[in-house]
């Protein structure tokens, strides 16, 4: 897979929302009203990532998860991580 140039990163990520463009890097932070939800929310996102062969960098705090989103094999953000972000915006 090919990493994306930095115009076609832009053009992306518009198509997003709740999503950032952060160095070679796509983020997203979810709150939710406690750990259990937040933990809850983590697992749904298993399935997708296991079906796209591509898995987010996650972090977790009490109530937050902050996704993390880039193809460490070619350096920077592709389709790949693109595709997957849509895919985790329709999860509630």
């Amino acid at each position: 897979m090919d990493k994306l140039t930095q115009s076609e990163i832009i053009e992306k990520a518009k198509t997003l929302t709740g999503w950032e463009v952060w160095e070679d890097t796509l983020r997203s932070e979810r709150k939710f009203k406690d750990f259990v939800e937040a933990i809850a929310f983590v697992n749904r996102l298993v399935e997708p990532a296991e079906a796209a062969d591509h898995h987010p960098d996650l972090a977790i705090s009490y109530n937050r998860v902050t996704i993390s989103l880039t193809t460490h094999d070619a350096g920077g953000l592709t389709e790949k991580d693109f595709a997957l972000a849509q895919a985790i915006s329709q999860i509630a």
